[in-house]
């Protein structure tokens, strides 16, 4: 058996192809019709009290996001998770998107979706929203907070800075 052997110019292609791939499966919304499931941390549900949100898929799914668009990858900060996770918190309570800290680069919200794959693919086909997955920011927080009294039940924050 011989090995396959791509060159560096052949392998950037295959691997944007992979990460297309992978992005794509989010909005199959699990095991869709081309048999390909989401890592468990990007589908599970978050609007059930207790839910644990894996900040490393979520992250992930979003870096692979980036690189089809020859972005860098964002690196976690536990201090922006800490800031996301505050912001998440605010708006499942108050029902009202908190603003943008001025120290953030790009902040992202969404409410009403119990997984990440369902955030993330609304995010990403929202033109708006697609441009600051996009920003010139090197570190990113994610964070989801849960209120079954509220309209929206889950509440997402995403949080970009330098």
């Amino acid at each position: 058996m011989t090995a396959l052997r791509l060159s560096k110019p052949a392998i950037l292609p295959l691997a944007a192809i992979l990460a297309g791939l992978a992005i794509s499966a989010c909005s199959m919304g699990g095991g869709g019709s081309a048999g390909i499931a989401l890592a468990p941390g990007l589908s599970a549900r978050m609007d059930q009290p207790g839910a644990s949100l894996d900040k490393a898929q979520a992250l992930s799914i979003i870096n692979a996001y980036r690189a089809t668009n020859g972005l860098p990858a964002l690196t976690p900060d536990p201090a922006l998770d800490g800031t996301a996770q505050v912001l998440a918190n605010q708006y499942a309570q108050t029902g009202t998107p908190p603003k943008t800290p001025q120290d953030l680069v790009v902040m992202k919200l969404s409410a009403g979706y119990a997984t990440f794959a369902e955030t993330f693919s609304g995010w990403r086909n929202n033109p708006a929203d697609a441009a600051g997955l996009k920003a010139n920011a090197t570190k990113a927080g994610v964070a989801v907070a849960f209120n079954q009294s509220s309209a929206y039940g889950v509440h997402w924050v995403l949080v970009l800075d330098q």
